[in-house]
């Protein structure tokens, strides 16, 4: 079964925000990242994500009610994915590749543009293409935690992450030419694989434990309100 999410126009965001409640994010769809892989620890953050766009790109807000949090990475393209982290896996239309998204809860960011995710004899991926640090510059970030979360939070918890993609972003490998009706393909992950509690969790159910699974992509249907 294939999952899918619709990603309404909103003109009226300008900034992003970590208001969950705010008026002009409260009636925005929710895809829960809720599947989790069963070497994971018994903890099971409770995480969910809101999207929307308009013609200043892609804006994304999470909301997780978490344990046991840190974020020590503070280095762009580090390994956020050790540190308590949201993930947006997302492949524009026409495209060979698709970009890994990933932010630690503190604000730092990996991405790149991967087009085989398989690895080589070396461990390293096929076909990897990297984005200069000033080209992600673009892309606005806003987390309610400090920068650094260390050492961890081991109480119940809950913390925000906003950001904001522009179009102009993906000019690098995949211009995009349409937004309204297209349909982009992608997942949602939450991770922390070297928090004191591991975990591994997808909004579109992957069969092993690797988010590099592009046949397992859900839908993303970037569209108005009243269609």
């Amino acid at each position: 079964m294939i999952v899918s999410y619709r990603i309404y126009n909103n003109s009226k965001i300008t900034n992003i925000t970590v208001d969950w409640n705010s008026p002009l994010w409260e009636n925005v769809p929710i895809a829960k990242i809720n599947k989790f892989h069963t070497s994971s620890s018994e903890h099971r953050p409770e995480t969910q994500v809101k999207i929307q766009y308009n013609d200043h790109g892609i804006f994304l807000l999470y909301k997780v009610k978490d344990r046991y949090v840190r974020s020590i990475y503070t280095d762009y393209n580090s390994k956020v994915n050790e540190d308590s982290c949201v993930e947006w896996f997302i492949q524009p239309p026409e495209s060979k590749g698709y970009y890994n998204f990933e932010l630690n809860a503190g604000g730092t960011l990996h991405v790149n543009y991967i087009v085989d995710p398989e690895r080589d004899s070396r461990g390293q991926r096929k076909d990897i293409r990297s984005i200069p640090e000033q080209h992600s510059k673009q892309i606005k970030i806003l987390s309610s935690l400090p920068r650094v979360v260390d050492p961890e939070i081991k109480e119940e918890t809950t913390w925000f992450l906003a950001f904001n993609i522009p179009f102009s972003f993906f000019e690098l490998y995949t211009p995009i030419k349409k937004i309204n009706s297209s349909i982009w393909q992608g997942n949602l992950y939450k991770c922390g694989d070297k928090t004191s509690h591991p975990h591994w969790a997808v909004w579109s159910p992957v069969e092993k434990l690797n988010f590099h699974q592009p046949k397992h992509f859900g839908k993303f249907i970037f569209c108005d309100k009243n269609e």
